[in-house]
């Protein structure tokens, strides 16, 4: 017996382990969290620190560990605490591919909150354990359920992996724009003749370029809404066309 709970609490993840609990009343787990976030949203991944966030919590840094043990599992942590804020609509919605785009929606308005959120879910060990990010998942799987998807699991793969991907970019993105000091239409137009001259010798970059050029640099933020709806519906088309033939 005494082996098996060696083994166990030897996973890295801080949703395998026990929380402990604190010799500061005013320091919890949730208020560590928190202050991560705030400092992960104004500065990014690189800048936050176990040192930084101790610093700032006005605590040591032992206090932080009795809590959270490594910087990887705060940021399981983290993600999870954000994942609460993505909305998806009950599983009985009469429309499901109108309720699958507002849970894509919600989960791209989540991750250009928190631009780091995007860039470290793959890396963020076991955070998908967390309580939040399960909700999530079982929420997902009970709308695609009810609809009929004899795969869930799958359908739920699809949605995500094209929301995440597309995430990752627009918030990297961001970041560049933010990083510049310039809007985010100012900073287009400045960077549009590199871009034109990059794609000259390819057509259908070239034409795509031209076809998107005045819409980008007038109001890009719309620009990017547009770019992500028009291919979530060719997500969307895909599952569309699995429910109505089964097995294929």
């Amino acid at each position: 017996m005494a082996a098996r709970t060696t083994k166990q609490s030897s996973i890295p993840s801080v949703w395998a382990r026990p929380q402990r609990e604190s010799d500061q009343p005013a320091l919890s787990r949730a208020t560590i969290v928190r202050e991560a976030i705030v400092m992960l949203d104004a500065e990014g991944v690189e800048a936050l620190s176990m040192r930084k966030l101790a610093t700032r919590l006005n605590a040591g840094a032992a206090s932080l560990y009795r809590h959270v043990a490594t910087k990887d599992e705060l940021m399981e942590l983290a993600v999870d605490e954000v994942a609460a804020e993505i909305d998806v609509p009950p599983a009985d919605s009469p429309d499901w591919r109108a309720a699958v785009a507002q849970a894509a929606h919600s989960f791209r308005t989540t991750a250009l909150r928190h631009p780091w959120l995007s860039s470290v879910l793959g890396q963020a060990g076991l955070a998908y354990l967390g309580p939040n990010l399960m909700s999530y998942s079982e929420r997902l799987a009970a709308l695609f359920t009810t609809a009929g998807f004899p795969d869930p699991n799958g359908a739920i793969d699809a949605v995500l992996s094209y929301v995440i991907g597309m995430s990752t970019t627009e918030g990297a993105w961001l970041i560049t724009v933010a990083r510049s000091g310039e809007t985010e239409a100012d900073f287009i137009a400045r960077l549009m003749p590199a871009a034109q001259q990059a794609v000259a010798d390819h057509e259908h970059l070239a034409k795509g370029y031209a076809q998107t050029e005045e819409f980008a640099t007038t109001d890009p933020a719309a620009m990017r809404d547009t770019k992500f709806a028009a291919a979530l519906d060719i997500v969307l088309d895909g599952l569309a066309l699995r429910l109505e033939t089964p097995g294929s």
